[in-house]
């Protein structure tokens, strides 16, 4: 098994990351093996929280597909970039237009991150930006430590929601809504 040491001279396309599941966690960025961290539980509830909600959401309409556990999607090719989200929605139009076994090669409509205590906030613009380039349509990044939820229209573009606030989007998840509150345990703080 790879250490963390090791990431830093790891050079390879997404195919090739796909084959190397001993590498994980990592993403991919510009053909390099980037190291993550496992998430807490604090993240988890939340993931499983909202995951729970777009589910039953996806059941009702017959939209499409959720999808979680830090699911890979090509942002860019030759270098290779691959990104790894919390949660994603994605539709059966564009799951149709899917040509790779491996790793997502058509953006979902929508891409959830949720912050974990070491985050920097740049490094979260770059994904949101990455995503964004790939033709996702919406991102949403959940702020435990301050219990808010941005909603990502363009990487430049973003409605702030709070606590008492209902997140929603009738242009890609019509009908669903949840309170934000909701979706934050107190444990997640």
């Amino acid at each position: 098994m790879a250490l963390l040491k090791d990431y830093k001279d790891l050079w390879m396309t997404g195919e090739e990351l796909f084959r190397r599941p001993d590498l994980n966690p990592c993403e991919l960025v510009n053909g390099r093996v980037v190291p993550t961290m496992p998430t807490g539980p604090g993240h988890g509830a939340i993931e499983a929280k909202l995951t729970t909600r777009l589910t039953i959401w996806v059941e009702a309409t017959g939209k499409g597909e959720v999808e979680v556990g830090e699911v890979g999607i090509f942002i860019r090719r030759d270098p290779d970039t691959v990104r790894a989200a919390d949660i994603l929605f994605i539709s059966h139009e564009r799951l149709a237009r899917r040509a790779s076994s491996g790793y997502l090669d058509i953006a979902p409509e929508l891409v959830v991150e949720i912050l974990s205590p070491d985050d920097r906030w740049s490094e979260v613009m770059e994904k949101v930006s990455d995503y964004f380039e790939a033709g996702v349509v919406r991102v949403w990044v959940l702020d435990p430590k301050s219990r808010r939820v941005f909603v990502y229209r363009s990487p430049a573009e973003a409605v702030q929601l709070d606590a008492g606030q209902v997140l929603t989007d009738e242009e890609i998840l019509p009908g669903f809504s949840v309170l934000v509150a909701e979706l934050f345990p107190n444990s997640a703080r």
